[in-house]
């Protein structure tokens, strides 16, 4: 982490035109995320849906309520439409990203996809009323100044568990929160671990070079409240080279191995 001189990077899937900050700590600012999606039209953070959909297909039904947690510009909500689900509601804490997604849906004909300007550490909704969250680096920006990783800052970790409380709050009782993150098992076991929350914990890795994780939560399902290690589940394997890696994503990317080093 730290500054980049890079001012902008052209992203070759969409051609989008990507501001980079010259700090990470940027990444907490909502002014920050206000003027870029007024310049940038979308982009995907830790690859687009086809790289995960086989992760995701077997915790989506029809009939799944499904709420996705800073939608930004990404195009996921529209993958999931495509994949069956229709009970659809995403929030951004950006008022820019709700209006212009609002209006990219609406051009598609997608009225039923709602799309709310809210603050995932403050979820506006009911108890239990989704079948499943997920997220797609929305909890990692929390970390960007979170300090130790194996110890991270008591504000960063008042975030956290502030969203994931949140999270475990809103899904139904037999409910599943799907995190893709660049969070490895070492830093996020703890977490989500926690003694408040009644889920099994389980992830699976996408990439060749570099790994992101698909961690999969499911309300209810809990064996045991001792530090129980978290299972990993065998999916097929999604190859993503070097330079598939966006720029971006090295902003959240810890490398165990450097720390230890």
């Amino acid at each position: 982490m730290g500054s980049s001189n890079q001012s902008a990077n052209l992203d070759d899937d969409d051609n989008a035109i990507t501001t980079i900050p010259s700090t990470v700590n940027a990444y907490l600012s909502p002014s920050y995320w206000d003027e870029r999606f007024t310049k940038e039209e979308q982009y995907e953070w830790f690859k687009d849906y086809s790289h995960f959909r086989h992760l995701i297909q077997p915790h989506l039904t029809p009939h799944s309520s499904v709420l996705e947690l800073g939608c930004g510009n990404s195009q996921m909500c529209e993958e999931l439409h495509r994949d069956g689900a229709i009970n659809i509601t995403c929030i951004d804490l950006s008022t820019v990203a709700v209006e212009r997604m609002q209006k990219r849906l609406l051009s598609q004909g997608l009225k039923d996809i709602k799309v709310l300007q809210a603050d995932m550490i403050e979820l506006p909704f009911e108890d239990e009323c989704f079948d499943l969250v997920i997220e797609k680096g929305t909890m990692d920006v929390l970390f960007v100044d979170s300090g130790d990783p194996w110890n991270p800052r008591p504000e960063t970790m008042s975030k956290v568990m502030a969203t994931l409380k949140g999270v475990h709050r809103v899904l139904k009782a037999d409910g599943t929160f799907i995190s893709i993150t660049f969070g490895q098992p070492h830093f996020r076991r703890p977490i989500f671990n926690a003694p408040e929350f009644s889920w099994s914990v389980e992830y699976a890795t996408f990439g060749e070079t570099f790994h992101y994780f698909v961690y999969v939560l499911k309300k209810g399902k809990r064996l045991s409240y001792d530090d129980v290690p978290v299972k990993r589940f065998e999916a097929a394997p999604i190859n993503l080279f070097h330079e598939e890696l966006e720029s971006e994503d090295f902003a959240f990317r810890i490398n165990v191995d450097e720390l230890n080093g």
